[in-house]
Parts: structure tokens; sequence; C-alpha cells
């Protein structure tokens, strides 16, 4: 296969690969060479770059986790009041970037892989951590000492609705699943 692009252009596309065709098997069970294939490019130069499969996931994984991330900061910087940050973690959570269903598959994946992989228990790990921490932050002035419980309402939620969207053929209405979220939230705040 030809070289095309720079090396930075290899590896991301690779690892956008790595994201489409585990998404697209619903599975981690995928091969150097199906990624390879996929992001147009030869299983050896796919080696050279991540040097194991593994390796190749947990940048996938790390991908993901920067996009979210990146959402997360540009929906913030909008928001003014802490009910208005609360409001961008969510839609940000369910951005189109990150609620597209080979994405969503992917992220399901990964979850299962932070099971027995170290290293993607530790990705995991500061996902959770930086989403409680936004969320409780923004959730203090509003509830008080009830924040640690209502953010782990939240991220219970954010969580569910991948898992719904992941294992259902539902229409993956971004809009819909943030709004069931916010509702909660609205309703939480009711009970101060």
């Amino acid at each position: 296969m030809p070289k095309q692009g720079t090396k930075t252009e290899r590896r991301s596309a690779l690892v956008t690969a790595t994201i489409r065709e585990v998404g697209a098997r619903g599975s981690l069970d995928v091969t150097v060479g199906q990624i390879a294939r996929r992001a147009g490019v030869s299983s050896a130069l796919a080696h050279h770059y991540f040097g194991t499969k593994e390796n190749i996931l947990l940048s996938a994984m790390r991908h993901i986790l920067r996009t979210y991330g990146a959402e997360v900061r540009a929906s913030l910087t909008q928001a003014r009041t802490p009910r208005g940050r609360l409001d961008a973690v969510v839609r940000a959570s369910f951005a189109p970037t990150n609620f597209q269903p080979h994405v969503i598959s992917a992220w399901l994946m990964f979850y299962v892989h932070a099971q027995t992989v170290p290293e993607a228990a530790r990705l995991l790990a500061i996902y959770k951590a930086r989403l409680a921490s936004n969320l409780i932050h923004d959730l203090k002035p509003l509830v008080g000492v009830r924040a640690p419980h209502v953010a782990s309402g939240i991220g219970a939620l954010i969580d569910g609705l991948y898992i719904r969207h992941g294992l259902q053929s539902l229409d993956h209405d971004a809009e819909a699943a943030a709004r069931v979220v916010l509702e909660y939230l609205d309703m939480t705040l009711e009970q101060k």
C-alpha cells in the first residue's frame, strides 16, 4: 500500500479505523490487519507505529476521551452559571462527535476492556473522576452536600443511555438522550 500522508496523519487514520472497526464489529476481537485495511495502510506500518494491538486500542480509547474532553471544555466556555455549566457537561456527553453508533459501540467495548486491562481501567477512572469533579463543582452551590450523590446519578444516567443506545437499535437522538439527564437534574433540583 502506498504511504500517503504524514506519520501523524497515518497514526490518526489508524486510531479512527480502530474506533470504526471495533464499533462495526461490536467487539474488541479485531485484528491489526482489519484495522490497517480500514485505515488504508499496511499491517506492518500499524505495528511499526503502535507495536501491539493493545497499544492501538488504548490509543483509540485516549482519542475518544480527548474528543469528549474537548467537547466539554468548549461547552463550558459558553456557560456562566452553575446550572448552565451542568447543562454544558451533559450536552457535551451527547455531542455528535461522541454520540455516534460506532463511537458508542467502541466506548462500550472499552468499558469491558477496562475490566481486565489496567491501563484501560486507569483511563476509565480518569474519565469518571473528571466527570464527577465537573458535576460536583457546579452541583455544590445548588444542592450542597448532596452534590456527590446527584453527580453519581447523572453519571449513571449518561452511562446507562450509552448502554441502552449501544445495545438496542434505537435512533441515536442525542437531544432526547440529553433531555432525559437534564429532566432528572430538574427533578433533583426541585427536591431541595
